[in-house]
């Protein structure tokens, strides 16, 4: 179950750029995007605190911002047209692997 919450609780730290990014792009809805901003940074945190009572914090603290920020990125080429050049690309894969070698290593 503790992976599980570290899981949720990356995908929910995925919400607060996402929502900062659309109260600059939909400013007449600023408020709402801020207050979704907010309770993702407040689900994110809960479901990290309740993922690393059995999880070693270096482990959760990374995955969870691995996730978080793998998933940021790959939103941003999606939707947003961000850069998906070969080198973003490679690193990404990167980050990616490592997140992977890190569930796998733990004991």
């Amino acid at each position: 179950m503790a992976w599980l919450f570290l899981v949720l609780a990356g995908i929910c730290e995925i919400g607060w750029p996402l929502g900062f990014k659309f109260a600059h792009t939909y400013q007449k809805f600023a408020l709402f995007w801020f207050v979704f901003s907010a309770f993702s940074m407040t689900a994110s945190g809960v479901l990290l605190y309740l993922a690393q009572r059995q999880i070693p914090i270096g482990t959760a603290y990374m995955i969870w911002t691995g996730v978080g920020g793998v998933g940021t990125v790959l939103i941003g080429i999606i939707f947003f047209g961000d850069s998906t050049n070969l080198y973003r690309l490679i690193f990404l894969t990167m980050i990616i692997i490592g997140l992977i070698g890190l569930k796998l290593s733990h004991g």
